[in-house]
């Protein structure tokens, strides 16, 4: 996602969010104060882009509770065409809408998706991206257990969640030519023209 792009989207979503209640404003600028610089080798307009997008395209994890019982996540933010492709079947994502293991989520042009996890990790995928969820578990108790993804095209923010700082070795983001462990607490993938999967 280009740079404008994403500050459009995160402006979409603070107008959004924040317009109907004065007060709250206050309450989004310090969130965004708090967010960790991504790293120095991404251009200016795009650290800020994902700034915003770190603290915003996820509507920061809350009612964790809305998740059903399968479910490993739930789409918080949604602009544009994304869909979610599961056992041959392609839905529109809404916020709200439930993901599961195995769900291949896809963005158009112009678009992007915030997904929040079980375990609070919060995915913000950027425009004409796919993303696939291989394996998610989680223990609420123990805080055990995996997650794999492969970003196939465009790009992915991250912000850990509680699975990555308790077992970061149980944590997996690949592209269709590298493997990645965790890298930091908050980061961000992208997929060149030369290395695009299908």
């Amino acid at each position: 996602m280009s740079g404008s792009a994403l500050n459009d989207y995160a402006r979409d979503v603070i107008l959004a969010k924040f317009t109907t209640n004065r007060a709250d404003v206050s309450g989004a600028a310090f969130a965004l104060a708090r967010v960790v610089q991504p790293p120095s080798r991404s251009p200016p307009m795009q650290k800020q882009a994902v700034n915003y997008a770190l603290v915003l395209a996820c509507g920061c994890a809350a009612a964790i509770d809305t998740f059903g019982a399968d479910s490993i996540g739930v789409v918080k933010t949604v602009k544009g065409s994304v869909h979610i492709e599961r056992t041959a079947q392609s839905v529109d994502a809404a916020v709200g809408s439930e993901v599961f293991k195995s769900d291949r989520i896809v963005t158009g042009p112009a678009s992007s998706v915030g997904i929040t996890l079980r375990d609070n990790t919060l995915l913000s995928e950027g425009s004409s991206s796919v993303l696939e969820l291989n394996q998610f578990a989680f223990d609420t108790t123990t805080h055990d257990g995996t997650l794999d993804a492969t970003i196939r095209r465009g790009s992915l923010a991250v912000v850990d969640g509680k699975l990555a700082k308790a077992h970061p070795e149980a944590v997996r983001f690949s592209t269709p030519t590298t493997t990645l462990g965790v890298r930091g607490t908050e980061f961000i993938i992208e997929v060149g023209d030369g290395e695009n999967g299908r």
